[in-house]
């Protein structure tokens, strides 16, 4: 198997790390992105070269480029290019204060963008790649007291959507990795609760606050197979544009689609009723 680089935004934790656990013991490259460079000390112990890192902060979008640019001088290229920083915000959306939306919507989504616009250069130069995009299966479900979180997601899958169809030419693969929930830090290491108004305690956007306060519900989800098959989805052709991932996100998932395509199918009449006569 031929050697690939693989930047990697977020290594110090969850899919990221796991990730480039994985990747390293194969013998890939790994270019990693954290905002700390000690959290990672191990593994660069333990490679060395065959682990670049860069401290980076994805709200940051002129440091993106230079890390971007510099990972590229480094290493020669860059095969595959994972979106996978960021973090969950929870409570209602009145809950939820100006600096976290801002906060929010800066890491999961215009980080994850501008990531991709960094990258995209480089990748048409070379000939093509491919761009992993994690999402999550609230990507495409919503959930009461995640709507920031929500808010994040399906604009980053709607960016990611565009994308596939605007790069394909230039043999770049984009595929949108819509995970369920998976024993990683994310749930009750790095999300963040709104502060509570007492109004909202008993409805149903107090679930989401609740689960992350007792800490007691364990996701379904095993990390270690959700990157297998992550990394193995860079091997297909052409690249898939969604990849579910637990059977709580299929769950879901299928549930939602199914209940927005009846809704749409029962518009139809209504919908054609608009448009100008023949």
């Amino acid at each position: 198997m031929t050697q690939r680089t693989w930047l990697i935004t977020g290594i110090s934790s969850g899919f990221g790390r796991h990730m480039s656990e994985q990747l390293l013991a194969r013998g890939e490259r790994v270019a990693g992105t954290v905002r700390t460079l000690s959290s990672v000390d191990d593994l660069k112990a333990r490679y060395g070269d065959q682990l670049w890192l860069a401290r980076l902060d994805v709200t940051d979008t002129p440091a993106i480029r230079g890390v971007v640019d510099a990972a590229v001088a480094a290493l020669g290229r860059i095969d595959v290019v994972v979106n996978n920083a960021g973090y969950g915000l929870f409570g209602a959306a009145e809950e939820v204060t100006d600096e976290q939306i801002t906060q929010q919507i800066q890491t999961n989504l215009i980080g994850s963008i501008q990531v991709a616009r960094a990258v995209l250069p480089h990748l048409r130069a070379q000939g093509g790649g491919r761009i992993l995009q994690i999402s999550t299966v609230g990507g495409q479900a919503a959930f009461p007291g995640a709507s920031l979180y929500h808010a994040g997601k399906w604009g980053i899958e709607g960016f990611a959507d565009a994308l596939q169809q605007e790069v394909a030419g230039f043999g770049i693969g984009v595929t949108i990795v819509e995970p369920g929930g998976a024993r990683t830090e994310f749930r009750y290491g790095s999300s963040q609760l709104a502060p509570r108004i007492a109004a909202y305690d008993g409805t149903p956007a107090s679930m989401a606050r609740r689960m992350l306060e007792e800490r007691k519900a364990v996701p379904p989800g095993d990390p270690a197979r959700m990157v297998e098959l992550m990394i193995a989805s860079v091997d297909q052709q052409p690249a898939p544009k969604r990849l579910a991932l637990g059977s709580d996100a299929y769950t879901a998932m299928q549930r939602a689609l199914s209940a927005r395509l009846a809704e749409l199918e029962a518009q139809k009449d209504l919908a054609f009723s608009t448009d100008f006569p023949a």
